[in-house]
């Protein structure tokens, strides 16, 4: 069929071409060579990333549209080199899970701590529940289980997991292109199962209360005032408070008798003082219980003007780009000691952390720091603040972590009871390796940042070249397994895989749990993998749950999902 249409196709465009124009256009899209290749593949992606900005009921596809795009141009007979299409294929890939592990890799351990743990587990209770209902299909059903392994991809909208599992079909000997299939006739539904699965839950189980909630918000940071009235604390150091709560707090002011004093460790409250605190949602309350009484005034509104609090004191953002700072724990560079300033919070893509001694501060990281304007000015030459020094990618190290994400990857790992070694491969090699650069880069003095916008841009890229090719290499079956029974069986099993486990696990936050619905769509969202689903959750919730929640729970689902699609299969094929 294939070859039929790659004729029609070759007479349409002949006969609406003059000659020249014939002898080229055969040249860029028919005759096989590396302009070819990269004629088509990046034709494929300009049609799909255009259409990918069509929005069906507010839900786009995205860059999955760059897949259906590959598909339609396989369908229709394009082709291109085999080694070609291999090698833009596993390149884009290595390029797109290394940036994902990278951009995942600063808060990948802290999604352990706290309210996270619990986030998680729920996360990998929806992983287990889509596992085990992929395996019991495939034996209760004809579908091999590397097809039904495509299509867990495809519910669960992970194409990292789906290369993983290429890759290892490859180390086994076996046909890698059938899972694609599978991926791309559920992938869909597997956008909308989420969807439509939050809808149920919010109809049938949330009360309208449980939207208000801000649970989420429980580790951000707040700024509270407190009267100090507890005769306990009274005439002891900032520093033995410390060591009196476990609750986490910088004092970042003390008013004491309309006299300002910036604090040290060494600094003593008395009785009436008023503190200016910086700790967490959750624990503000407790700290009422160390100091007396906390004051009604909200310093956490949008537009608080920091410098106007008091004339003597300045605050000002500082933007971390000396290297020589990058891995140093804020506490090592005694910047209260040495300048007479505090630091307050430090800002981290778009996260608020309380500055605590032991924060280790990265590239790019923006540090709050209360003090006179000659301190804060001292403390700029220390950090950097430089801006336009961070806009140049860090090509050394991003080469180093992929070279160390790809020899790990072929490392052989054997396990007890399988007889093949087991390997992470082109996909699994680089996601750890760009989680582990991302998150101890900064602690061996290895510069691991990049920019948010360029980040995103070898994201974009490499998952957009990864789909355009096996679009391409799908496309040629596409048709012909979707309109057989087989391929109805195949949406079926994959809306079934997307839907059950989101609604058994959101139930069970819900009702179990006691969880409020943004948070619950949040970790939904980031243990399916569905940016697009958290848009939709986003817009439904009136506060920012989803969003925090989803950055909590993603990094270890994404990272489970393209580990467990391997050893599924080396174990059970």
């Amino acid at each position: 069929m294939g070859l039929g249409l790659n004729y029609k196709v070759k007479s349409y465009l002949y006969l609406c071409a003059r000659p020249n124009e014939k002898k080229m256009l055969d040249s860029l899209l028919f005759t096989q060579s590396a302009l070819q290749a990269v004629v088509v593949i990046f034709l494929i992606i300009v049609s799909g990333l255009l259409l990918g900005r069509v929005r069906i009921a507010g839900i786009s596809l995205g860059v999955t549209f760059v897949f259906f795009c590959g598909i339609l141009a396989g369908h229709l007979g394009l082709s291109i080199n085999p080694h070609m299409l291999a090698f833009a294929q596993n390149f884009g890939l290595i390029i797109f899970v290394y940036a994902l592990g990278l951009q995942v890799g600063p808060g990948f351990f802290n999604a352990f701590r706290k309210g996270g743990m619990e986030l998680n587990v729920l996360g990998m209770g929806v992983i287990a529940l889509g596992t085990i209902m992929a395996v019991a299909f495939s034996y209760v059903t004809e579908v091999s289980l590397p097809d039904m392994i495509g299509i867990l991809c495809g519910a669960t909208t992970n194409t990292p997991a789906l290369g993983a599992a290429q890759q290892t079909l490859d180390q086994l000997g076996m046909d890698s292109a059938s899972p694609a299939l599978g991926c791309a006739v559920t992938y869909p539904l597997g956008v909308v199962g989420v969807i439509l699965a939050m809808i149920l839950l919010r109809k049938t189980i949330v009360k309208p209360v449980d939207l208000e909630n801000r649970r989420g918000r429980s580790e951000m940071t707040y700024i509270a005032t407190y009267r100090v009235l507890n005769p306990a604390i009274i005439g002891k150091s900032l520093l033995e408070i410390g060591h009196l709560t476990p609750d986490h707090f910088i004092v970042s002011r003390v008013w004491r008798e309309g006299k300002l004093i910036l604090p040290d460790s060494s600094t003593t409250l008395l009785e009436n003082d008023r503190i200016l605190t910086v700790t967490t949602a959750r624990e503000a309350p407790e700290l009422t219980l160390v100091f007396g009484e906390l004051e009604q005034t909200d310093w956490n509104r949008e537009g608080i003007d920091w410098d106007a609090l008091d004339a003597q004191l300045s605050s000002h953002r500082i933007i971390v780009t000396q290297a020589r700072i990058n891995g140093k724990s804020l506490g090592s560079l005694r910047l209260r000691n040495r300048f007479s300033v505090n630091v307050t919070r430090i800002y981290r893509a778009g996260m608020a952390l309380l500055a605590t001694p032991d924060r280790i501060l990265r590239l790019g990281d923006e540090v709050v720091v209360v003090g006179s304007e000659e301190g804060i000015a001292s403390v700029e030459k220390e950090l950097g603040n430089a801006v336009k020094s961070l806009q140049e990618p860090n090509l050394v190290s991003i080469s180093i972590g992929i070279l160390f994400g790809l020899l790990l990857g072929a490392i052989p790992f054997v396990l007890p009871g399988i007889s093949a070694p087991v390997r992470l491969g082109l996909a699994g090699g680089p996601i750890i390796a760009g989680i582990l650069m991302g998150a101890f880069g900064p602690r061996i003095h290895m510069v691991a940042y990049t920019t948010e916008s360029a980040n995103l841009m070898l994201r974009r890229l490499g998952l957009a070249m990864y789909l355009a090719c096996l679009g391409l290499d799908a496309g040629a079956r596409f048709f012909e397994t979707v309109f057989r029974p087989e391929g109805l069986l195949w949406i079926g099993l994959g809306f079934a895989i997307t839907l059950v486990p989101v609604l058994v696990m959101g139930w069970v936050s819900l009702k179990w749990f006691h969880l409020d619905f943004g948070s619950v769509t949040g970790m939904l969202c980031g243990s399916m993998a569905n940016p697009m689903a958290l848009t939709y959750a986003s817009d439904t919730v009136p506060n920012d749950n989803p969003a925090l929640c989803y950055t909590q729970v993603y990094p270890l689902c994404m990272f489970l999902r393209v580990i467990i699609a391997q050893l599924v299969l080396v174990l059970l094929v």
